[in-house]
């Protein structure tokens, strides 16, 4: 059988899929990397302390199926937030939440939306499903198309807030105007939402078409957990449970997920830390003339201008490979207008961003 004809006997819309491509991720030691919006700190102590405890010396646990629900972890979550445990639904990362509702919602006769850009996974996990797609275009502005949304005929629409990879936050007084008069499910996709200046969580309890989403991959420093949640309405959740994978988050990330959740002193100095940081950096591009967004995530979009006061796709892909022939790692996203003069870089600490200042110096030297 020659390799050519698995294709055929694939799907049609799955042989013509283009995969989720995930920032560089290097095994080497070396790198400084600002690519993915990891946390540049390590978890709580809490976290290591709770999975020794759970492995024991003997791993006993690891030969016994995790609680299915996650429902310790529903419950810590919910009391977080303010709500009730039927109103939490835990994935394997907020990726795995955001597939459960294409399947719930997404088809070829009544598509799923989302703005471009924002994250790239959205259209693949459409693909995924074989649905169709409706795309709000942004502009520079980077205003909520509230009428456009309103008007849209998508069963589901997907809002990055804050954006990705612009790193702008939308108004509450803005989604809540899309959830007034939007006819279909509204899902805020919060995974920075950690480091804005408000959520729409408090939103929840007037709106049942609403879904937020979450992570722990980011302010609690945990990407290599996968762990995600989505908070909605208690009928909303059921749905979920009924397309969602049996034993969809694993024993080990429950109780590190957990661990993290019960030590919220320690990540709100890492928030603050974080938040900082991107300030602090935020103001010194804006002072190379470096058109920045003021950022309310944990990474920072800027339009760089070389020495001769150009900014264009050029300059931005040149400083990109720049800092890789420096061992550093950003974010270049060359395939839309508004993006592509831009880097994306994560915040990393404070002495991964006074390196990363120092390049750029360097490189307006040089360039």
């Amino acid at each position: 059988m020659k390799d050519d004809s698995l294709q055929s006997l694939a799907l049609p819309h799955v042989a013509k899929l283009h995969a989720y491509t995930p920032g560089m991720q290097p095994t080497e030691l070396g790198w400084t990397k600002l690519n993915t919006n990891e946390c540049p700190y390590p978890p709580s102590p809490k976290v290591a302390a709770a999975l020794r405890a759970e492995i024991g010396e003997e791993g006993e646990s690891l030969r016994r199926y995790p609680n299915p629900q996650s429902m310790s972890l529903r419950e810590t979550i919910a009391a977080h937030h303010g709500l009730s445990a039927d109103q939490v639904c835990v994935g394997n990362g907020s990726d795995d939440i955001l597939n459960l509702l294409i399947r719930c919602f997404c088809t070829q006769a009544k598509a799923t939306g989302f703005t471009l850009p924002s994250y790239s996974l959205y259209p693949v996990l459409v693909g995924i499903q074989n649905g169709a797609s409706t795309v709000l275009e942004l502009d520079r502005s980077m205003r909520l198309p509230v009428e456009k949304i309103v008007q849209s005929n998508a069963r589901i629409f997907f809002l990055t807030s804050p954006n990705a990879p612009t790193g702008v936050g939308f108004p509450n007084v803005e989604i809540e105007e899309v959830l007034k008069r939007y006819k279909g499910v509204l899902v805020v996709d919060e995974a920075y939402a950690t480091f804005a200046r408000e959520n729409a969580v408090k939103l929840l309890a007037s709106y049942p078409r609403l879904v937020v989403v979450r992570t722990l991959s980011k302010a609690y420093a945990l990407a290599g957990i996968r762990v995600g949640y989505a908070l909605a309405h208690p009928e909303m959740i059921g749905l979920l449970d009924r397309v969602r994978d049996s034993y969809n988050v694993n024993r080990l990330s429950q109780v590190a997920a957990q661990a993290a959740f019960d030590d919220q002193h320690y990540y709100t100095g890492i928030i603050n830390k974080v938040r900082h940081t991107r300030d602090h950096y935020v103001s010194e591009w804006k002072n190379l003339g470096w058109f920045t967004y003021r950022s309310q995530a944990n990474f920072i979009f800027t339009e760089p201008r070389n020495a001769a006061g150009e900014a264009s796709a050029d300059v931005a892909k040149a400083l990109c490979e720049y800092l890789l022939s420096r061992k550093i790692l950003v974010r270049y996203f060359g395939s839309h207008a508004l993006t592509a003069s831009f880097l994306r870089i994560s915040v990393g600490t404070d002495e991964e961003m006074l390196l990363l200042q120092e390049t750029f110096e360097a490189w307006l030297k040089h360039a």
